[in-house]
């Protein structure tokens, strides 16, 4: 009987931030990723025996993981979470309060009460570390140090008996707890290569490669070749053409793995799954046998362009082309390819953190059993590649995603014909490899490297690496052998793709600056390297003034007319306003269909709009608004309400008002004349009573205490879209939109 291969694949990646010149790092997530995601998401798969799988280790962070196990990394960030709270300086306050609050408001900040209510006077002060500082004391910031470093905690770490009586004394922490927790990081940190090597030896993984310092090998080997993926893409002064970089960042690549696990690597997932003819060719002399790329860069190469249904299906002959294993074969170039189904990683990176996990595992096996289903009918096997990010999505998911990998790893392994295999058996078991004769050169994220070259930012830093390389070529030789292996091991970091992410439109992060300071400072070491002075222009940013998500307060009442028609901005003024972020921070592949929220209250209703990003969708869909009351001091909400209006062909059709876990709807659209009123045309609006919540305006802030009962003090909206049972997305994304419910002369007063 055919079986169906499927070759789970998660890429687990840091740039380097380490300053090789002052030792020091200038960011801190290789330590707190490696403390929350790569341990478990190994340990795991002892749960599930049949269950073999492929993790790709970047080298940078391998090295970087050895400096905090050795006791040699300076981490700056680690130093302040380790300082008692009476002796930080009013610098050093506000540092913490800038830095510590990174992490997701709601499965990890939230996780933790007392964390939760610093952050939430932190958001107070506007975000402001010079605002808020005033209003933490030494216990809250003692407090903050130490439930910062727990809440990257793995969920294998949380369930140590010291650490899980720490999180349940919640509060009012001690130097000796503070001490505790630092200490237990480098031990926990001295876990993470071991048990991937543990789990290669018995045969539960594999591990393969990246080039060292994480660069786009085929923009490395020639710029040019961001022209040949974009005909007409604007391309940096200067042609960058180093292939000899290239190889040297493969070859350090493979002899680290080696090194460490004791093995040769068979594979390599090239940085982005950025692929050309010269890079196979690099790769194959080196003895790699498969590398991984898109399933974008196979229909470019094949001509064919793999177009999916409603249900994000492929047809059959695409099917056919897709889940197969490839022999490239060019001169004496030859490697087996495998390409990512798009779709299916896609689901896993951003759909199912916003699914219940039974749901959302039953959602992929029965995808990947319909997706191969075209060749299985024809009686041959199979090859479903799921290929994405191992750390960055489970910030989104409830408890770092174990129950929904749980849940589907269980359900891989007890359902017929499905085989969960790494790259190499998956390779070895194969029989049908098509020969592929030609590549497109291309990445993941749209067979084309627009990512990382073409924007006016991008290119000039391709420009600076291009001026940093020839000064190091013209005058390397000379200084002596320590200068040289300083500036060459700079312009080797620099090289790496983190820097040109983060510059351009694609994407953002709360660390834009830090990146590129710490860009242009591996530049600059090159030259004093060498004992030249770093030309004047890498002290100068090189990113733009970038466009932020933003969330404005309610300041007035509002009494917009629900209508949907149109845009009527002065009827919206003083309402609460989301705006979306359309730059995907460190993950590529989010789709944006919202663009903002607003939602404000009157004396006796609450209103709500939705933009869309474009026009409305086509295609049917829901949407999802849900709202909770809540008073101060309460652990849960006094009314929580959930509007459901189902969208088709661009109309409003039926929708529903329930209270949560309430069957009996509160409203419905076949209801005539109830209270409320929705509508949809260029965007979505809604009008609700407010005495549905539980809710009325207070006449001032002191009524709050002059109460028998608890009253409520704000409302929290959240929008979402959802298609075929799927959440598409949200806004906010992350967390609520708040109003408070005061009178109108206090809401103004209280914004100010």
């Amino acid at each position: 009987m055919p079986v169906v291969r499927v070759v789970v694949f998660w890429h687990q990646h840091q740039p380097f931030y380490k300053d090789l010149v002052t030792g020091e790092y200038r960011l801190p997530w290789v330590r707190l990723h490696a403390l929350k995601d790569y341990y478990g998401m190994v340990k795991l798969l002892e749960e599930f025996p049949q269950i073999h799988q492929t993790f790709n280790l970047v080298p940078s962070l391998i090295a970087q993981i050895e400096d905090y196990v050795a006791g040699t990394a300076r981490d700056p960030f680690l130093e302040l979470a380790a300082k008692p709270a009476k002796d930080l300086t009013p610098d050093e306050r506000r540092f913490a309060l800038e830095y510590l609050f990174q992490a997701n408001p709601v499965h990890m900040i939230g996780r933790y009460p007392r964390y939760q209510e610093l952050w939430e006077r932190f958001r107070g002060s506007g975000d402001s570390p010079d605002r808020a500082e005033r209003y933490f004391q030494p216990q809250d910031f003692t407090d903050l140090q130490v439930l910062s470093q727990i809440a990257w905690f793995d969920e294998f770490f949380l369930e140590d008996g010291d650490v899980a009586a720490l999180i349940k004394k919640g509060r009012a922490y001690s130097l000796d707890d503070q001490s505790f927790v630092i200490a237990r990081e480098k031990e926990l940190l001295g876990k993470v290569l071991p048990e991937h090597a543990r789990a290669a030896k018995r045969g539960s993984i594999e591990i393969s490669t990246s080039p060292f310092y994480h660069p786009i090998l085929p923009l490395l080997c020639d710029t040019d070749m961001g022209r040949v993926s974009t005909p007409g893409l604007p391309l940096p002064q200067n042609r960058f053409r180093r292939p000899e970089d290239a190889r040297a960042q493969l070859l350090r690549g493979l002899d680290l793995h080696e090194r460490v696990f004791g093995i040769r690597p068979r594979g390599v997932w090239p940085s982005e799954g950025s692929v050309s003819e010269e890079v196979l060719g690099i790769a194959s002399t080196l003895g790699v046998k498969w590398m991984a790329t898109d399933e974008g860069v196979l229909g470019r190469s094949l001509g064919f362009f793999f177009t999916r249904d409603g249900q994000g299906r492929l047809g059959d002959a695409a099917a056919e082309k897709l889940y197969t294993i490839y022999r490239y074969e060019s001169g004496a170039t030859q490697m087996h390819m495998l390409f990512r189904d798009h779709t299916l990683s896609d689901l896993v990176g951003f759909v199912y953190s916003g699914m219940p996990p039974q749901e959302a595992a039953a959602h992929l096996i029965q995808n990947i059993e319909q997706a191969a289903q075209p060749l299985l009918a024809k009686g041959k096997d199979a090859v479903v590649p799921i290929i994405l990010d191992g750390e960055n999505a489970w910030e989104y998911y409830p408890y770092s995603g174990r129950e929904f990998l749980r849940r589907f790893y269980d359900a891989l392994q007890k359902t017929a014909g499905l085989e969960a295999v790494t790259v190499s058996e998956a390779i070895a078991h194969h029989s049908d490899k098509p020969r592929l004769k030609s590549l497109v050169p291309g990445s993941w994220i749209q067979a084309n490297f627009n990512v990382w070259i073409g924007a006016s930012e991008d290119n000039r830093s391709w420009d600076y690496l291009y001026h940093a390389r020839n000064f190091y070529r013209q005058n390397a030789a000379p200084a002596s052998e320590t200068q040289r292996q300083l500036a060459f091991e700079e312009l080797m970091i620099a090289e790496g793709s983190d820097w040109n992410w983060w510059y351009g439109p694609e994407h953002h992060s709360a660390n834009d600056r830090e990146f590129d300071e710490l860009y242009r400072k591996h530049l600059s070491n090159v030259y004093q390297a060498l004992g030249a002075s770093p030309p004047e222009y890498l002290a100068q940013p090189i990113i733009g003034a970038a466009a932020r998500p933003s969330f404005v307060p309610q300041t007035a009442y509002i009494h917009p007319r629900v209508a949907g028609d149109m845009v009527r901005y002065f009827e919206w003024i003083g309402a609460a306003m989301y705006t979306a972020d359309q730059r995907s921070g460190a993950m590529h592949g989010k789709s944006f269909l919202l663009d903002s929220v607003y939602a404000g209250i009157d004396e006796t209703s609450v209103y709500g709009r939705l933009d869309f990003a474009g026009k409305v969708p086509e295609s049917s869909f829901e949407l999802v608004v849900n709202i909770e009351s809540w008073a101060d001091g309460t652990e849960r909400p006094r009314r929580a309400l959930h509007l459901e209006a189902l969208i088709e062909d661009g109309t409003l059709g039926s929708w529903k008002i329930s209270v949560v876990d309430d069957e009996t709807p509160l409203a419905v659209s076949s209801q005539p004349g109830n209270e409320a009123r929705l509508v949809l045309g260029r965007n979505f609006e809604f009008k609700l009573p407010l005495s549905w919540l539980f809710a009325t305006p207070l006449s001032s802030l002191s009524a709050v205490g002059k109460a028998s009962a608890p009253i409520a003090t704000r409302l929290r909206l959240r929008f979402s879209l959802w298609q075929n049972r799927l959440p598409l997305d949200a806004l906010p994304l992350e967390g609520w939109i708040e109003l408070e419910l005061l009178s109108e002369q206090d809401l103004a007063s209280h914004a100010l």
